[in-house]
């Protein structure tokens, strides 16, 4: 609708990762060059992760679209499949029969391809982008893949992409093996607000006319503030923004007029509801992406987000508090029934031995010794010395006892 208005060649704002329109940010750049790196020394895995809509798959495709001598290239898009789907997919990418084979067969062929290719000089490359829906096991399953080698060189180089889950993923214990294999890893950073504007301006240049719109320092403030950097999310929102200054008929844009389309779009509520739970808490640059209130103008960000770590802070001690009051407490009424339990068995203990040592008192030697002679263990060397003590003379020094078992227990 806008294109002969603005005098464009193309749409500046397509949602599409369109290599032409690509960016080359400071942490682009770096991906870049990590990459070519990779390939061309051939060091076996590279990972390249960053947030939704980071450009990513841009970065790639731009890495397709180059004259890479001697490469061989399969890149694998869904990656929700088994090990066996996406060993067939790499296989048939490679242009390699795979109707009616089983995961030995397919393994045997794609070994056997790689080592022709080795013997021809080329080098087949293996791009797995969404990497991230993988789940360990096909990980584990990628990582064999990589023990196809030669005593000097890989025998199939393998690029991983994919959101921040992908390190996340990676973290665990049963993928150390892999994790030690990635030679190269880079993460794609938000755009500085510097960069947002270099970016809008670059992207309406390659469409055809950089003077097509006329921005505000404060608007490009205020894009940077809701699209928090995220290339795909600036998109969105000047694509919208030319709609709305076509259907004005103008070309000077000012912050109100983005708060304005921000607010149309519901862009907080539909944009970074469910992505902000997934920000890579091992990259501090992306660590505050997520709501309105957590993206704030430069001006405001450093107080704010400290007054609001506070608020957390404080949050998370109160439950803190709460869930070890109520273990405390439920450990406690534990406790006093243990005591309780204790002391009444202690009284019974207490009175069945009260009872035994007057009955000891009470009985006669006779009668001792009657109970005696018909237990089993009866104490015989204990009643030997009892009738020796009855048939001594008197005045013989022995001293008759009262009871044989009084006697026993002195």
């Amino acid at each position: 609708m806008y294109l002969s208005f603005y005098k464009f060649n193309c749409k500046p704002f397509e949602l599409v990762p369109n290599p032409e329109f690509i960016f080359l940010s400071k942490t682009h750049k770096k991906a870049i060059t990590y990459l070519d790196y990779g390939i061309r020394e051939r060091v076996g895995f590279v990972l390249l992760t960053g947030e939704v809509g980071s450009g990513k798959t841009t970065i790639i495709r731009d890495l397709i679209n180059k004259n890479l001598d001697q490469v061989v290239l399969s890149k694998i898009f869904n990656t929700n499949v088994n090990s066996e789907q996406l060993l067939a997919m790499i296989n048939d990418d490679f242009n390699l029969p795979v109707q009616g084979k089983d995961k030995i067969t397919l393994l045997r062929d794609l070994n056997h391809f790689l080592v022709e290719q080795y013997a021809k000089g080329t080098q087949p490359l293996l791009i797995i982008d969404e990497a991230q829906n993988l789940s360990p096991e096909t990980l584990e399953e990628i990582r064999m893949l990589s023990n196809l080698e030669t005593a000097d060189s890989k025998l199939l180089q393998i690029i991983l992409v994919g959101q921040p889950e992908l390190r996340r993923q990676l973290a665990r214990p049963e993928l150390r093996q892999l994790r030690q294999r990635i030679s190269i890893q880079c993460h794609l950073q938000p755009l500085s607000r510097q960069e947002v504007e270099e970016y809008i301006l670059h992207r309406l240049e390659v469409a055809g006319n950089r003077e097509a719109l006329r921005f505000t320092p404060r608007a490009f403030d205020v894009i940077e503030k809701y699209s928090c950097g995220i290339p795909r999310l600036i998109n969105i929102i000047c694509d919208f923004l030319l709609l709305a200054a076509f259907a004005e008929g103008m070309q000077d844009i000012d912050e109100e007029m983005i708060s304005e389309i921000v607010g149309d779009l519901d862009f907080n509520n539909h944009y970074w509801a469910t992505e902000h739970s997934g920000t890579d808490a091992n990259t501090s640059s992306t660590a505050t992406i997520g709501s309105q209130s957590d993206t704030l103008l430069p001006g405001e960000r450093i107080e704010d987000l400290v007054g609001k770590m506070c608020q957390r802070l404080d949050q998370f001690e109160k439950e803190s508090l709460a869930v070890t009051q109520a273990t405390l407490g439920e450990f406690n009424s534990r406790l006093d029934q243990l005591k309780k339990t204790f002391s009444l068995q202690l009284d019974k203990t207490n009175s069945t031995v009260g009872e035994l040592l007057q009955r000891i008192d009470e009985c006669s030697l006779e009668e001792a010794v009657t109970e005696i002679e018909k237990s089993p263990t009866a104490l015989q060397s204990g009643r030997a010395e009892e009738q020796a003590t009855n048939q001594a003379p008197e005045g013989s020094g022995h001293v008759k006892k009262a009871g044989l078992i009084r006697r026993i227990f002195s």
